[in-house]
């Protein structure tokens, strides 16, 4: 979410519209069949990382109803089939500089999920445990969970951890962009903890004895297997994806990473941003930017500039990813490590305008689904992906707690 800079995705942003014109019609459509869209129907859908509750604070709809803007919305998600969502309270780094500033969004973020859930009682239901997920399925409603992406709103008292869970957050991302109070960051070259904070060690112990799942999303190698040194429960990877198919890019995993996650019990929950699925879009910016900054720099900020940097997003393109080659990561998850690892951690209403074609929005996760079937998927190993594996972790997580 929102690391638009280190992603490459400010200047896909700014392409969209040149981009979705010129790189798009290229590409194969994706359209899922009956039995794909049965079974996204069928199965509970759990996608641990969108980014509503932030869009919305910078730029209100009302998403209990259809939107003109975003990738999520009521009617969307019933069409995809999504009934879980889990909605990522996502704390900027640079608020951690403030006092209080974390703590305080957090709380303003979390306000407005409960806001919806009040607002549309018929529609949506707050999921504080897996036990309200399975039940607002039952009843054919969107069951709201909360995630933190970013654990600077604990502000190193194990007592706001306790105030976050008593309002329903579930998981911690540690970190994000930069280094935290708690971990060290992936994007962040300042190493300050080599891993996790001496209070990063101490918040493990008690979000397991509480029932928060830890996730190692956006942190450091280093704070990645220390994490797994302490965790007595299973971990999550909420929003990522392979480094396999991005090398170099910290912010995915490594086989050994996802081998390790197996092993403990974790999830990798894959993240759809173009940039974390090819190497060619999560290099893109890295191309583009010093153009534009040498236009900028010779011609300021003028029409001239302007029309060059236009010609220049036009015969460059962002290069989004397909469908395929999101099941790409899927595939070498599931053969390097088996099908019960693999999960759905989208990044929609976080990533820009950088998903890949075939997966634009919540109403598309039938066309994964058709996607799995066509690679030879079985009915049980795409009910795991869609939701049986991050569940099992959620109960892991809820029993160990209940007995600590």
């Amino acid at each position: 979410m929102k690391t638009f800079s280190t992603l490459g995705l400010v200047t896909a942003i700014a392409l969209s519209s040149v981009a979705c014109s010129d790189a798009e019609p290229t590409q194969q459509a994706v359209e899922a069949g009956d039995r794909a869209k049965q079974l996204a129907q069928q199965y509970m859908i759990v996608d641990t990382h969108i980014d509503v509750p932030y869009r919305l604070r910078d730029d209100w709809e009302d998403v209990s109803k259809a939107t003109q803007r975003g990738d999520f919305d009521y009617p969307r998600a019933v069409a995809g089939g999504l009934n879980v969502p889990f909605m990522s309270i996502y704390i900027p780094a640079a608020l951690e500089r403030t006092p209080g500033a974390s703590y305080q969004l957090a709380h303003e973020l979390i306000d407005g999920m409960e806001a919806l859930v009040w607002r549309a009682p018929e529609k949506f239901g707050m999921a504080y445990s897996s036990a309200d997920a399975e039940r607002l399925f039952a009843q054919g409603k969107i069951g709201i969970a909360l995630g933190m992406e970013n654990g600077a709103p604990i502000e190193g008292k194990l007592e706001n951890l306790q105030t976050f869970f008593d309002r329903g957050i579930r998981y911690i991302t540690l970190s994000h962009s930069e280094s935290n109070h708690i971990a060290d960051s992936s994007y962040d070259l300042r190493k300050q903890w080599n891993g996790l904070s001496p209070f990063g060690k101490e918040l493990i112990v008690e979000m397991n004895n509480l029932g928060v799942m830890a996730d190692i999303s956006h942190v450091s190698d280093d704070a990645f297997w220390q994490t797994l040194e302490i965790t007595k429960t299973p971990v999550i990877a909420s929003h990522s994806s392979l480094r396999r198919f991005t090398p170099g890019f910290e912010r995915n995993m490594s086989d050994d990473m996802i081998v390790a996650l197996a092993k403990n019990g974790g999830v990798i929950m894959i993240n759809f941003g173009s940039s974390f699925v090819t190497q060619q879009a999560n290099r893109y910016n890295d191309m583009i930017r010093p153009q534009i900054d040498a236009i900028r720099a010779e011609l300021g900020d003028s029409e001239e500039a302007d029309a060059k940097i236009a010609e220049l997003r036009g015969k460059n393109p962002y290069p989004f990813a397909t469908l395929e080659q999101v099941l790409d990561h899927i595939d070498h998850v599931k053969a390097l490590v088996g099908i019960d690892y693999i999960g759905i951690g989208s990044d929609y209403d976080g990533v820009g305008d950088s998903l890949p074609v075939g997966l634009k929005d919540v109403s598309t996760y039938p066309n994964l689904v058709q996607g799995l079937l066509d690679r030879g998927y079985s009915e049980d190993e795409i009910g795991k992906i869609l939701s049986g594996n991050l569940m099992r972790v959620w109960k892991a997580v809820e029993s160990y707690a209940a007995a600590h």
